[in-house]
């Protein structure tokens, strides 16, 4: 599992580093992204969505999330 850090970094930063990972997530993939700010939190969520990958997100201290992005869908 790729891990993504983006401790510090504010939005739009861990989303644009997630970008990135789309060719590995499409291809059956798991990536951890990790965020220290909120608002990053629900920008990958929305955009999770949108991209029909699943998500699941553990605040693993208090004001930090792991947020574990994969494929839904076999043929992406």
């Amino acid at each position: 599992m790729k891990v993504i850090d983006c401790l510090g970094d504010m939005c739009p930063i861990p989303l644009l580093m997630l970008e990135k990972e789309i060719p590995n997530i499409k291809k059956g993939g798991t990536v951890m992204l990790i965020t220290d700010h909120s608002c990053s939190l629900t920008s990958i969520k929305d955009f999770c969505r949108m991209h029909h990958f699943s998500f699941h997100d553990n605040e693993a201290i208090i004001g930090v999330w792991e947020i574990t992005i994969s494929n839904i869908l076999s043929s992406v």
